[in-house]
Parts: structure tokens; sequence; C-alpha cells
């Protein structure tokens, strides 16, 4: 089996392919190519690593014929930087998916055999308020920002290109990952993961939002199992719907700080530092916060139970 990994050497792609590297997918062995801009220092034994931007003319396209069985696409920029640079948002995070998926078109009608299973990761994002307590199933695709908008027209495209026969595509909406190893990042999102992992590591941590903001969490380990499941699903299950709220964990900041307290003491928790930050303020207020997402538990997507578990796998996996 082919796997292709786009934005394989971030965090997540990283963590997807050693996953694949040690146990396959879907009961098979796989020859596992990794594209980004850049990579970790270590490689992943039994990957090939591509250096090179998915935005770049021809790319997607040269990508898609080499024919990989399954595509995981990760590669995107994050929302903070989405929203500060509109040009940029609209150039990684949309137009490469028209490119990849044309290609993909392209070698299916060379040979109608090809279709291959095209895994894209998408975002809560995709939602906007108001909000009923808990989004559901049937709740509306309206995306605020334009990080959100880019991911929602991203899983129309492969929503129209699976039903017209080109990929078997599934959209998958990622809660926020998190406890993220290593460092802060540009998303909005980045202080969630921070307030937990810099205290950890004995490091001060700066709480820019009330410690009463709910967020929705999974965490790194919950996101490489939704990924691998969402490559063998049998994609008839979803019914022509192929975009899918995940499962995860609600909770407050204030019940974030709580298990932290409860599994490394208060000494770490003092390092967390309120200090107010109006635009991330602004840009998470109008985030979701709780699902209810049946279809995908129905589906056997898994994730974490409580926010401790989600600190728990960061102590299991990175410390």
């Amino acid at each position: 089996m082919k796997v292709l990994i786009l934005g394989g050497g971030g965090m997540v792609g990283q963590k997807l392919a050693q996953q694949i590297a040690l146990h396959g997918l879907g009961g098979q062995t796989a020859d596992i190519t990794l594209h980004d801009i850049a990579f970790p220092p270590a490689p992943i034994a039994g990957s090939k690593q591509v250096v090179g931007s998915i935005t770049d003319a021809g790319v997607a396209g040269e990508l898609a014929k080499t024919k990989p069985d399954v595509i995981f696409h990760l590669a995107s920029i994050v929302s903070g930087e989405a929203e500060a640079d509109f040009d940029k948002g609209w150039a990684v995070n949309m137009h490469p998916t028209w490119a990849l998926l044309e290609g993909l078109r392209a070698e299916h009608e060379a040979d109608s055999n090809y279709r291959p299973r095209l895994v894209f990761t998408s975002s809560i994002a995709v939602f906007g308020g108001p909000y009923p307590d808990k989004i559901n199933d049937e709740f509306l695709s309206a995306p605020q920002t334009s990080y959100g908008a880019q991911k929602s027209i991203c899983e129309a495209m492969i929503s129209d290109f699976s039903r017209k026969g080109f990929v078997d595509g599934i959209s998958i909406r990622l809660p926020t990952i998190c406890v993220r190893p290593g460092k802060p990042n540009a998303a909005a999102s980045s202080f969630f993961s921070g307030i937990i992992r810099e205290p950890l590591n004995g490091q001060e941590a700066i709480l820019p939002v009330s410690d009463s903001t709910r967020h929705w969490h999974a965490s790194p380990r919950s996101a490489t199992g939704f990924l691998t499941h969402a490559a063998t699903l049998d994609t008839e299950l979803l019914q022509g719907r192929r975009a899918l709220n995940l499962p995860g964990v609600s909770c407050t900041v204030a019940e974030q700080i709580d298990a932290l307290r409860d599994l490394a003491g208060n000494d770490v928790v003092k390092l967390i530092k309120p200090q107010p930050d109006p635009v991330i303020e602004k840009i998470v207020e109008g985030w979701p916060r709780d699902f209810d997402p049946k279809r995908a538990i129905a589906l056997g997507f898994m994730a974490e139970s409580s926010f401790k578990e989600i600190v728990q796998v960061y102590l299991d996996d990175e410390m």
C-alpha cells in the first residue's frame, strides 16, 4: 500500500507516520511518503521524505501522479496565521486542495480503477455562532473566520469529487489537539496546550483568556487514531455526508488547570500567568464549545473522556 502524508513534517504528520510504520494500515504494510516544507532532524524509519511546498505550481499534480492508495491531507497554515494573512491563508489552505483533486481526477480518468482514499483534516472552525449548548450532526456549517471558510470549501470540493467517483474522500473535523508537544505555534488556540506543556516543563505560560472559556479538545494520540480509522472506514456508511464532527472533551480553562493540578501539583499551576489578549479573546469567543458527535462515535471514532486523560497522554507519550 502506498501512503502519502501531506504536511508530514508537522507534529501530527510525524506521529501518524510513526504509527503506520510500526503497525501498518488496514492490516497492510505501507510504503510511506512524507511531503512538507521542512522535517525534524531524525527521519522516520521506513519512510521517504520529500521537501517542497504544496503551493508551488505543478507540485500537487506531480504528487498525484505517484498514485498513492491513501492520502492524508494535513498541510495547512494555522488559524491565527490564516486570519492575519488573508492571501497566504487562501494560497495554502484552499488552492492546493483544488490542484490535488484535479491531479487525482486526471489519474482516475486515465485509469478508472484508481480511486484513492483521501483523508482531509478539517476543523471545528467550519462552524460559526450563535451556537446551541451542544453542536449536533445537523448543525449548519457557517464559518466566521477565513481559516474556517477555507476548510469548509475544501470539504465541499472533496465531497463533490467523491460523488463523481474521482476519489473516495472523508473530511474529519478535528477538535483542538492538546497537549501538543514542542514549541508554541501561530494558532490562536496554541495557549490551550501552552498552559499545560510549559508549566510541566518548568516554564511560565501566558493565559490570554478568562478561565471560564470553554473549548473542545482531543489528544495527539486520538488525532492519530482518528486519521487511521478514517483511512480504513467503509465510506458507504457515510451515506454521502463525507464530513464528520469527531469526539472530544469539552471543558473550561479552569477545568484544564484543575486537571494539571491533580496530576502535577499546585506549584506547577502557579507558573500560569493570566494576561488578557483582546485579539485572542475575540477569536476564541467565536469558536464552538461542545459537541454531540453521535455519527462519528457510531462509526467507531474514539477520544478521551476527560481532560485529565488528555494531560496523562502528554505525560506518558512526551515526558
